[in-house]
């Protein structure tokens, strides 16, 4: 395989369990609410997710904070210092300055230790997207590719790694700005859900919107059928926003569409979900286009 390891970051919402079986690496971003500050790691040791979500619920305000030069530093240098060059798989620069971080830590790193290599690909993922191409990731680099063989895989790959989610509450999209008071206050009067995805530059942005909770789920699924590849030796990932239900719903809607065997659940963690509030739905897969 190389003697290199693949680290992604949190925001990449792998659950503690998928970390273990691809034998990756984590760095934590960190989230705030109130006047406290948590790390979110995998095994969602400061926080759990249903906690984090009923905080939300009853009214808390969650903030949070990219991962920064010092943090990426420190987590690298240990892995250079044992022999062993480093793959990094970034949060989207288009969310997060996570990815700028791990850029300035790797050539500040290249330069004291010039035996070594520290690659950083911004995946222009996000949640689940990006966990998911770290999962591709690792599969190349088990049938024995080489580092950069991987990092141009990931480059060549990253645009087909499509991204489609709705929310449930709007006004947590207002509170980040990403609609109006007015468009939140009307759309949650008549229940419109946005649908929304994630383009090639890395941006959360609306492309449309369904009347109900049922019909935006289905939208996911619909948006599948127009752009997914061959099915055949792909694994489903589904994100949620402490809506377990909704998510199973639409594993059972892909099964039966398309006779998917695997899909992947996990929480959509702090990251986006102090952004997209409880309720968020978001369906990732290999497509043609995003």
């Amino acid at each position: 395989m190389g003697d290199y390891i693949i680290l992604t970051d949190s925001s990449a919402d792998l659950s503690a369990e998928l970390v273990a079986q691809l034998g990756v690496e984590i760095i934590p971003l960190s989230f705030i609410i109130g006047d406290k500050t948590y790390q979110n790691w995998p095994d969602n040791r400061d926080m759990d997710p249903a906690q984090f979500y009923r905080q939300l619920r009853e009214g808390g305000l969650a903030t949070t904070s990219a991962t920064n030069v010092a943090q990426y530093t420190e987590t690298l240098e240990p892995f250079l210092q044992a022999g062993k060059d480093v793959l990094v798989l970034a949060f989207s620069s288009g969310l997060s300055t996570t990815c700028n971080s791990a850029q300035i830590a790797a050539h500040d790193l290249e330069e004291q230790y010039p035996q070594r290599k520290v690659v950083v690909v911004d995946t222009l993922c996000a949640s689940m997207g990006q966990g998911l191409l770290v999962w591709y990731a690792v599969q190349q680099q088990r049938q024995g590719k080489s580092l950069e063989e991987v990092r141009d895989w990931v480059e060549e790959h990253k645009l087909n790694l499509c991204h489609w989610f709705t929310v449930d509450d709007l006004h947590f999209l207002k509170r980040g700005g990403r609609i109006s008071a007015a468009t939140a206050v009307l759309g949650t009067m008549l229940s419109i859900k946005p649908v929304m995805h994630v383009d090639d530059e890395g941006h959360l942005i609306k492309v449309g919107t369904a009347r109900g909770r049922a019909a935006s789920l289905k939208a996911l699924v619909d948006h599948m059928e127009e752009t997914v590849l061959d099915l055949k030796d792909q694994v489903i990932f589904i994100s949620h926003g402490d809506c377990l239900e909704d998510a199973q719903k639409v594993a059972q809607d892909v099964k039966d569409r398309f006779g998917v065997e695997q899909v992947i659940i996990n929480y959509v963690g702090p990251v986006i979900g102090a952004h997209s509030g409880p309720g968020t739905l978001a369906l990732f897969f290999l497509g043609s286009k995003r």
